[in-house]
């Protein structure tokens, strides 16, 4: 009795099965290929045309509004007006405040930053704290209250620096500043040493307004070699060479890069030819100190690919556009 019944309940399963469509089959010309359907909420976008499209461009047609014709349609695209796009991405003319800051010859743009993150900078009045602003050429920008001038003609100038003149703008001492040396028109500009040479040293120094090569000329990450030529009286030990060649530590505990030195003996003393890729802080007298040596002369004749050439004690010439393109090439500018 059992198994007439479970007979009778499996053969009417099979027959309700046999009754149902199959799904993963369908009966010819029934199937509808959903990837070629073209739904109306999506009709823009379609990549496959449709039968009925005949010639009818695959591209929908771009539609574009004019103010001037009161915001309808013209059918066919219009270029962006200037006004329009300078709200997104900001006009041709348009640069960030810091770099304008640098650009008025003020300072590098990292002591921009510095100085607009501490609420320093005002843009038309308004106090401003955003390195990034975007300012136009007719915005006033004031730093302490004091309004900057526009973008200037940067200036670059190399001098020969005497002995007993000091790298500075002004002097508390009264004594001789290199900008004492430089062009009557020149003197009119904000320039500014770019690194140092001190009171009793000689040789090439560079002046410039340009904030930004300043800061990347005296930054340690893009530090250039600079070379000088150092006479010292009498013989100078073969140790003291070598050890300036693999890299010494000064008596203060500063360790050194090594020194590329050739020295060559002259009647009255010794003539070395030094090559530093650091910017110790007298450097080469503290070193010659270290080594019971008296230096009677310190010129610096190359600063990465400038040369000091013939150029006279005391005077005082522009860069070439070679020389100013190399400088800036050789910090990544």
């Amino acid at each position: 009795m059992r198994y007439s019944i479970y007979c009778k309940e499996k053969t009417v399963a099979s027959h309700n099965r046999s009754q149902q469509p199959d799904k993963k089959r369908p009966a010819s010309g029934a199937h509808k290929d959903f990837s070629r359907t073209t739904r109306t909420d999506i009709k823009d976008f379609a990549t496959e045309p449709s039968p009925m499209a005949g010639k009818t461009s695959l591209q929908p047609k771009p539609v574009a509004h004019d103010r001037a014709t009161g915001g309808k349609a013209t059918g066919k695209p219009q270029p962006a007006r200037e006004s329009e796009s300078s709200s997104d991405s900001g006009t041709e003319s348009s640069v960030r405040l810091n770099k304008a800051i640098a650009a008025s010859g003020l300072c590098s743009r990292r002591k921009a930053d510095e100085f607009i993150l501490a609420g320093r900078v005002a843009v038309n009045g308004v106090p401003e704290i955003n390195p990034g602003r975007q300012v136009q050429p007719h915005d006033a920008i004031a730093v302490d209250g004091r309004l900057l001038t526009g973008a200037q003609n940067f200036c670059y100038l190399m001098l020969y620096k005497p002995v007993q003149v000091v790298c500075t703008v002004s002097d508390p001492e009264g004594r001789p500043t290199v900008m004492d040396y430089l062009p009557q028109d020149a003197r009119k500009l904000r320039l500014y040493p770019v690194g140092r040479l001190d009171y009793f040293s000689e040789g090439l120094l560079l002046l410039t307004n340009d904030g930004q090569l300043a800061q990347r000329l005296t930054h340690p990450r893009h530090h250039q070699p600079k070379i000088y030529e150092v006479f010292v009286r009498g013989a100078v030990p073969g140790a003291a060479l070598t050890a300036m060649r693999r890299g010494m530590a000064l008596a203060e505990g500063e360790k050194l890069m090594p020194v590329e030195v050739d020295a060559r003996h002259l009647e009255n003393g010794t003539l070395m030819r030094m090559v530093l890729h650091q910017g110790i802080n007298r450097q080469i007298r503290r070193m010659c100190r270290d080594f019971g040596l008296t230096i009677l002369r310190l010129k610096r004749i190359a600063q990465g690919p400038l040369e000091l050439g013939r150029l006279a004690p005391g005077a005082a010439r522009h860069l070439t556009t070679a020389e100013v393109t190399a400088l800036k090439k050789s910090v990544d500018i």
